[in-house]
């Protein structure tokens, strides 16, 4: 059972998160995936029976609430955080679109998702999880809180038509690699029908350049034009130089690290247990997610010994 510690933590978070959102309660409760009663009990104090442990834990996932009595997550203020973030301004100010490829667990996502959270007209999707045009599409129409279970058709309309109303909409696409071939036509369907009113990101890694450079040179219908439309370039946020690449990434892990480990901790002992083996091509590079679990046993050891 989640216990209310954790219950309440998730009613803050929706309550920022709800001052972000432009749109009526019904529609922030469709954004959070529950219904407008529902909505209404919890943000009233009564949350006795209205969501299932599961729902909970799908809420504090997407609103970023650590689960149980592990502590919050700080944000850290690294270069990569920096530069993510200012791109994700200008596209969203000027309704301009880009494409984000560099190598996977240097904190692109965390960077995106935060940006989403405090953000007004900011929709984050995670392609992974949505992966065919339809999937997609009633994904973001839903993140807006709008129709997303009627005919396809109507979804579609009903948001080109919702975005078009919003000041400076945006729409974050990661793990855009992982999408369907109609997914991507679909987004330059989309792209063209909010042409110069919603900005667009898209975020991937070198898997995603690969894709899109392999269906270009094959032409494959589509690819050329979405290309052009994302600005016919890849941004890149790491450094090529090896020594320069190291030196960024462990700037930006000591960073995290700092920002998170328990007092006392040492921050260079953590991330020497972070960096990549000597035999791998990740030598000498850190790993985020190794930085995270690492943290979290510190946190755990540090409370056992209380």
């Amino acid at each position: 059972m989640i216990p209310q510690s954790t219950i309440q933590k998730i009613l803050a978070a929706i309550e920022t998160q709800r001052g972000q959102f432009v749109g009526s309660d019904k529609q922030f409760a469709v954004k959070l995936g529950i219904s407008n009663s529902q909505y209404s009990n919890i943000t009233h104090g009564n949350t006795a029976q209205q969501l299932s442990d599961a729902k909970w834990i799908r809420l504090a996932r997407e609103l970023g609430v650590e689960i149980g009595d592990r502590p919050q997550w700080n944000t850290a203020n690294t270069k990569v955080f920096q530069i993510v973030t200012r791109q994700l301004e200008v596209c969203q100010e000027t309704s301009n679109s880009a494409l984000l490829c560099d190598l996977s667990d240097i904190g692109k996502t965390y960077a995106a998702q935060y940006y989403a959270r405090t953000h007004k007209n900011v929709v984050y999707v995670d392609c992974s999880q949505v992966k065919t045009k339809s999937q997609l599409i009633r994904f973001i129409a839903k993140s807006f809180g709008i129709n997303h279970t009627d005919k396809y058709a109507d979804v579609y309309s009903d948001l080109v038509y919702y975005v078009r109303s919003l000041v400076n909409p945006l729409i974050i696409l990661d793990e855009a690699g992982d999408l369907q071939y109609a997914a991507f036509l679909e987004i330059k369907a989309l792209w063209n029908a909010v042409e110069g009113i919603c900005g667009f990101y898209m975020i991937g890694a070198d898997g995603l350049k690969a894709k899109i450079n392999r269906a270009i040179n094959n032409k494959k219908v589509g690819y050329t034009e979405l290309f052009s439309r994302f600005g016919r370039k890849y941004i890149n946020l790491v450094p090529v130089d090896t020594e320069e690449h190291q030196r960024f990434s462990c700037s930006d892990a000591i960073a995290i690290i700092k920002a998170n480990m328990p007092e006392g901790a040492d921050p260079n002992k953590i991330l020497r247990k972070c960096l990549g083996d000597e035999m791998t091509p990740e030598a000498g590079l850190p790993s985020l997610r190794r930085i995270t679990k690492e943290i979290a046993k510190l946190h755990s050891h540090a409370q056992e010994s209380n």
